[in-house]
């Protein structure tokens, strides 16, 4: 599966710089919003603000970089129709 990636500003009361993150049929999969360096859990990580479908309900863990992101949600299915 190829994913897409397409920034955004999210609203989330600190951090504003974020991700959408699109299956090869653009679904929306996910929102990653990128935690500022002051962060004090995470610092400088991608964090995943909200997932879709298999992703939905999981925790919402912390990753060090966008590849790191896009093979945690590639190795979580995905979505679970494919199209």
């Amino acid at each position: 599966m190829t994913l897409t990636l397409q920034p955004v500003r999210v609203a989330t009361g600190a951090e504003e710089e974020g991700m959408l993150v699109f299956d090869r049929d653009q679904r929306l999969l996910a929102v990653l919003v990128h935690l500022s360096p002051e962060n004090p859990v995470a610092p400088g990580h991608w964090f995943l603000e909200a997932g879709f479908d298999r992703l939905d309900g999981l925790n919402h863990p912390t990753f060090a970089d966008l590849d790191a992101a896009q093979r945690w949600i590639l190795g979580h299915g995905g979505p679970t129709k494919e199209g």
